[in-house]
């Protein structure tokens, strides 16, 4: 199976190596590694002195799907592999995933599941973040269950569905996710195979306050394609949250929003 990942990053330098060397530490082996860089002005660019294989494009910062996208295009396999730059994978990852797809052909997306590591210290994964493979559309819809890093995507898959929202500062990976499950089975390799890291300052589900304002943009756009009624349950549930919250710190224009989307989805 041939594979090309594409590693999107910001002023992570010294995150990069260690996600890099994750990758060319694969048992199977890539195909090409791209990194995009998204605008950095720490020594990122040195990038290309450590690791001289890699296929590396600068564009000014335009946020990571953006880069994402950028990377897709510049791409060359049928299969392709995300990696955030502060994350790393396994040393049988690709492996793992290569093989699940050679025994499962008529699946296009898989992802694994993942090990948390916060501060240097390894934390248990929430219950609600739980993996599920096969017809998942249900379970992905109250909040993103797989991580960019863990993902293994076919190119035609890509194509149907559209790639990262680039209006999306974050949760753009649910936004995907969503529209692949919609009408496909997502494969699980039920393994912990990536390492996802916190603690560090840039993270952005930690530069963003009220996350589900981002998740309803989402669900919003679904909603306007396909009015059914587990997309409109979930919307509900979700205005309410965001309700709730502006009644609490006395947002009088969110108050407002939130209760007219309300009624709107009640006529």
């Amino acid at each position: 199976m041939n594979i090309s990942v594409v590693i999107p990053t910001h002023n992570r330098y010294e995150l990069l190596k260690r996600a890099l060397s994750s990758v060319f530490a694969q048992i199977h082996t890539p195909i090409e590694v791209i990194v995009i860089d998204d605008g950095s002005y720490d020594e990122t660019q040195q990038i290309i002195q450590d690791f001289p294989n890699i296929k590396y494009f600068y564009q000014e910062n335009a946020g990571v799907s953006s880069a994402r996208n950028l990377g897709v295009e510049k791409s060359t396999c049928e299969w392709i592999a995300f990696l955030d730059s502060d994350d790393a994978w396994h040393i049988d990852k690709l492996k793992e995933q290569a093989a699940f797809h050679q025994n499962n052909p008529d699946i296009l997306m898989s992802y694994t599941d993942e090990k948390w590591i916060r501060d240097g210290v390894e934390v248990k994964v929430p219950k609600k973040f739980s993996k599920h493979g096969g017809e998942i559309f249900q379970e992905c819809l109250s909040h993103c269950i797989i991580a960019p890093s863990a993902t293994l995507i076919h190119r035609n898959l890509l194509n149907e569905v559209g790639l990262f929202d680039e209006s999306l500062e974050v949760c753009e990976d649910y936004d995907l996710w969503l529209r692949v499950a919609k009408n496909h089975k997502i494969g699980l390799v039920d393994k912990k195979l990536i390492t996802k890291y916190a603690g560090h300052d840039d993270q952005l589900s930690f530069k963003h306050w009220g996350m589900d304002r981002f998740r309803v943009r989402a669900l919003e756009k679904l909603y306007s394609l396909e009015k059914e009624n587990e997309i409109r349950t979930t919307l509900v549930a979700k205005y309410n949250l965001l309700l709730k919250g502006a009644i609490k710190y006395d947002k009088i224009h969110d108050i407002q929003n939130y209760k007219k989307r309300l009624r709107e989805l009640n006529e």
